[in-house]
Order: structure tokens, then C-alpha cells, then sequence
């Protein structure tokens, strides 16, 4: 009967952490997908809070540049298409790791033309308050 009762308590945790990683999972990517509609629609606003003060990004072209660039960027877009896909995130603890696939065609905030198939990786942290900010992300030009 002890035998019983631990094991029974010991699946309980096990799927307490799982539904907790879960939830982690889907914030995270639930804010990948948002961040992707704010960069469409060029709001510059709703993408800042999502972002650490000290974020870093590495372009396709190996540069790299912070929070304020990425958000001039981001303003006054026009895009044809703009879209995420094949989310996938991975939770550590207190960080997530988020990749998955853009496609864009349009021009950039910064008057940049753009028509190109990146994969892209993004680290994510909780912060004190609970919030997940994403910390870096790196952008690989792919095939079409």
C-alpha cells in the first residue's frame, strides 16, 4: 500500500512539472506569434515589453544590433507577406529556447527590400515578475 501511495504521489509531481512545462511552452510560443502580427502590422509597442533591455539580435547578414534598432526596424514595414512557422519551444527551467521558420516579402522599418525564407532561433527567460522577455535572436537565411 506505501508502494501505491508513493508512486501515485510520485506521478501527481511528474504531471504537475509537465502541465507546468506546458504552460511555459505555450506562453512562449504564443508570444513568437505575436511578436510576428506586431511586426506586420509595423507595432514597434507591442513588441518592446516582450523584449530585454540588454536583447541582441544577429541578422541574416551576421550583424548585430539591440532592442532599439530591432524596434526602429520594425516601424513603418509594408508587407506583402509576413509569417511564422513550425514553432517549436523547449523549456529549461527558467529559459526557453524557440525556433521555427519566417517568410517575408515587403520592405523593413528601415526601407530594406526584403524576399527571403529565414529559420530562426530565440532565447527566452522568466523574469522576476513571471513575464517571459526574449534575450537574443539569431536569424539564417533558408531556401524558399
Amino acid at each position: 500500500m506505501k508502494l501505491l501511495c508513493g508512486f501515485l504521489a510520485l506521478l501527481l509531481v511528474a504531471l504537475a512539472w509537465s502541465a507546468q512545462l506546458s504552460v511555459a511552452e505555450k506562453t512562449v510560443s504564443d508570444l513568437e506569434y505575436q511578436w510576428a502580427e506586431a511586426q506586420r502590422l509595423g507595432k514597434a509597442d507591442v513588441v518592446a515589453p516582450m523584449l530585454a533591455d540588454t536583447f541582441t539580435n544577429t541578422d541574416v547578414n551576421g550583424e548585430t544590433y539591440g532592442k532599439s534598432q530591432l524596434l526602429s526596424n520594425l516601424k513603418g514595414g509594408k508587407w506583402e507577406a509576413n509569417a511564422i512557422s513550425d514553432v517549436k519551444v523547449k523549456v529549461y527551467g527558467d529559459a526557453a529556447v524557440a525556433t521555427g521558420s519566417w517568410k517575408g516579402k515587403g520592405v523593413d522599418g528601415d526601407g530594406t527590400r526584403i524576399d527571403r525564407t529565414e529559420r530562426w532561433t530565440d532565447t527566452w527567460v522568466k523574469t522576476p515578475k513571471g513575464d517571459w522577455q526574449c534575450v537574443a535572436s539569431q536569424q539564417t537565411a533558408s531556401r524558399k
